[in-house]
């Protein structure tokens, strides 16, 4: 009778723990599940649209690359899953060696135009071939994807040609304007920084709901355009899209763009040789110094310290403005002169300046990016970064 028992026992643990791995697999069947009953020479490890969705996000995912396998000009440029690379199954053999990742563990995900397109499956099969051990499919491709209310992603190609063919669109810069957008931008975009976008929407974007919006960053590490995206979406725009590879592919695709004009020009000013130093927005040190010492009066020296830094000493006829105030007193900031922002090193007077800049951009400033140390009778040295 025990044994009996035994037997039973052990048998009833079979099957559970049978049924236990069954309910496994099919868990992890769901999760991969293809939106479209297989068909004949179909990729048998298929995935769906929310599979996709948690690994085509920015910034992009290491260990994880999302293929169109679709032709570059006619499909990819167009339209494409926002992060996937173009590799045309008709150019696998050919441009697979170079663009897949040396990794063969990869998460590769292959994807076309839907569940008639068998060329995904193909680069699938390809890719496994080359030993690659982790190759999925998204069946039902592209047209799933948008129809699931998700980010349309175009090329920086396509976006020049429609530049080229001055078709009516609106092209927006998503990143700071003083860091970023002033140092050089995609010929002919706005600047509406992802910060600002609640603020400057109403008055930046056209109020025709319809029309054809294009957001660009940073490249696949920056989310800000694809935040806008989402934000212009929720406005009620209807032709939202965006350009992930950014203005880092447009620089190596056709040349660095226009940068904003000098925050401070020799002629404007009506100041000797206001010289730009390495970085956007900054004044040399020797340009600086010459002013100081010829014509300080051309200027308006700000120190943007806190009050007992500046009593422990400064240049002579400075104004303390703290940078932590500032924001609340850029309109009592003088307009009649350039003004040139500093600090102790360099930190606070660029806040400053990028402040003015966002806030009351037709300010003439500038700020020194140095390390400076004054004593209580005026002396200073000064230290250019």
């Amino acid at each position: 009778m025990r044994i009996q028992q035994r037997v039973f026992l052990s048998g009833a643990l079979a099957v559970l723990l049978g049924l236990g791995l069954s309910l496994q697999t099919t868990l992890v069947t769901a999760q991969e599940a293809p939106a479209s009953a297989p068909k004949a020479n179909w990729y048998t490890k298929l995935v769906d649209m929310n599979f996709v969705k948690q690994q085509a996000v920015v910034p992009k995912i290491d260990g994880v690359m999302v293929i169109d396998a679709r032709p570059t000009a006619r499909k990819y440029d167009i339209g494409h899953i926002p992060t996937a690379v173009n590799i045309p199954d008709s150019a696998f053999d050919k441009l697979a060696p170079t663009m897949l990742p040396a990794d063969k563990s990869s998460l590769l995900i292959f994807y076309c135009d839907g569940p008639e397109c068998i060329l995904s499956h193909n680069s699938a099969y390809k890719a496994e071939k080359l030993g690659y051990t982790n190759v999925r499919v998204y069946a039902a491709g592209f047209p799933d994807w948008i129809k699931g209310g998700n980010l349309h992603a175009v090329s920086v190609a396509y976006l020049k040609k429609l530049m080229d063919e001055k078709k009516p669109i609106t092209i927006i810069d998503a990143r700071p304007k003083a860091r970023k957008y002033d140092v050089g931008h995609i010929p002919g975009a706005i600047n509406l920084p992802d910060s600002q976008f609640e603020k400057m929407a109403a008055e930046l974007l056209p109020a025709d709901k319809s029309a054809e919006l294009y957001f660009y960053c940073d490249g696949l590490a920056c989310k800000l355009s694809n935040d806008s995206a989402m934000k212009a979406t929720k406005l009620g725009y209807t032709n939202v899209k965006v350009v992930p590879e950014g203005y880092p592919a447009w620089v190596k695709a056709f040349g660095e763009g226009p940068s904003a004009a000098s925050a401070v020009s020799p002629a404007a000013a009506k100041a000797p040789e206001i010289e730009a130093g390495k970085e956007a927005g900054t004044i040399s040190v020797a340009s600086f110094e010459r002013i100081y010492k010829e014509a300080p009066n051309s200027v308006y020296l700000i120190d943007v310290r806190e009050p007992q830094e500046f009593a422990s000493g400064t240049f002579k006829g400075a104004i303390n403005m703290p940078v932590n105030g500032l924001d609340n007193a850029i309109d009592k900031l003088p307009t009649d002169k350039p003004i040139i922002f500093f600090c102790g090193a360099g930190g606070r007077s660029g806040e400053a300046h990028d402040m003015v800049k966002l806030h009351k951009p037709a300010l003439k400033t500038v700020f020194l990016d140095a390390e400076i140390k004054w004593t209580k009778d005026g002396n200073y040295t000064i230290k250019g970064h």
